[in-house]
């Protein structure tokens, strides 16, 4: 059997990476990733890689028993009727995507639309999600509501040492607090002519200088403007955009400060503070892409404007974390129902790949 894994254009990461993780090393399975070169190095050693912007990789695509993708594959090619089609998507929609977007270029979405009609199953991390990405991609195929691989090792007790890994290898302190910023893209900066640097709106130096030495910042930025932002280098400041996987970063912070990001339904599943620093709110509502509901009634965490105030309800993240416990809680409920460290376990079944039917939490 041969399996072909697609994250974000060639990263080693997100859903495919965790699936492949609980089947790498079975004899019976040939696998191959799609590599961009700049993030080549992020896969590890034994792991067969192609380019992904290359004719080998059209050609792979077309012998494969099973593509695994995480996002759509932006390639030419034409899928053989052996091949199934595994959509992960890579998060829960606040912000509208495909169909449903205010303004996309023109052409692009046709263009993903030859994708989307290739898909054989969608997954979906929780019940709410459901009718929003099935309606975006007009996609009519089969879903399963599985919960996202990717958040599996954030209900597993080996979380805790990945977390420690990770800051040893950034040469964080283990009684640092880790604040880890992961801002969402916008339509405008990235389709901009000529794709001109993306400001970074958080003032790192700013934010250093008041929490001091005790507090370490991770700044991540979106895969879709990595390396267009310019992160000004302090000691306890590190630029993590082309650290492998977002997921391992979760487990070595202790807050998360986001926008309008994906990020804040899987930090949510560790329980750990969020903070949503929308300093754009209204714009990116009304003009540059749309959300499916209302932020500022649900965020599981304060809503902030500047950086000076993101600092305050970090420096009393105690008193943050009390006043937001309930809307918190409701949060959980509501997008991370299945996220019970098995969601891998209920896809490799659905495909034939493992023999027993793991229990799915109920919603």
């Amino acid at each position: 059997m041969r399996i072909i894994w697609n994250s974000f254009h060639g990263r080693f990461s997100d859903s495919p990476r965790a699936l492949w993780e609980r089947l790498a090393g079975r004899p019976d399975i040939e696998h191959c990733w799609l590599a961009d070169p700049a993030h080549r190095a992020a896969f590890p050693a034994e792991v067969t890689t192609v380019d992904i912007a290359s004719p080998q990789a059209v050609a792979l695509l077309e012998t494969a028993d099973l593509l695994v993708a995480n996002t759509h594959t932006e390639l030419e090619w034409r899928k053989s009727p052996r091949t199934t089609y595994v959509q992960t998507w890579h998060g829960t929609p606040l912000k509208r995507i495909h169909r449903d977007v205010l303004w996309a270029p023109e052409g692009r979405l046709d263009r993903l639309d030859r994708d989307v009609a290739k898909w054989d199953l969608l997954l979906s991390p929780n019940p709410v999600s459901t009718s929003r990405l099935v309606g975006a991609f007009r996609y009519g195929g089969e879903v399963l509501e599985s919960g996202y691989p990717r958040n599996d090792l954030l209900s597993d007790p080996a979380a805790e040492a990945v977390g420690r890994q990770v800051r040893a290898g950034l040469g964080i302190p283990a009684d640092a607090t880790v604040v880890l910023y992961t801002p969402t893209w916008r339509d405008n900066e990235v389709f901009a002519d000529g794709s001109p640097a993306v400001p970074l709106m958080l003032d790192v130096e700013r934010f250093s200088e008041a929490l001091g030495p005790d507090h370490v910042l991770l700044v991540r930025a979106h895969n879709m403007v990595t390396g267009r932002s310019e992160v000004a280098r302090t000691p306890h400041v590190h630029d993590v955009s082309y650290f492998p996987d977002v997921r391992d970063l979760y487990c070595a912070a202790d807050v998360l400060v986001t926008d309008y990001s994906s990020t804040m339904f899987d930090f949510a599943v560790t329980g750990r503070p969020i903070v949503h620093y929308a300093y754009d709110l209204e714009d990116f509502q009304s003009s540059i892409r749309g959300f499916y509901f209302d932020l500022l009634p649900e965020a599981p965490g304060p809503v902030v404007r500047t950086t000076d105030e993101v600092v305050d309800v970090i420096r009393d993240i105690d008193a943050t974390v009390a006043a937001h416990a309930d809307r918190y809680a409701a949060f959980r409920e509501r997008y991370t129902c299945l996220e019970d460290g098995r969601a891998g376990e209920r896809v490799l079944e659905q495909l034939g790949l493992l023999s027993s039917t793991p229990a799915t939490t109920a919603c």
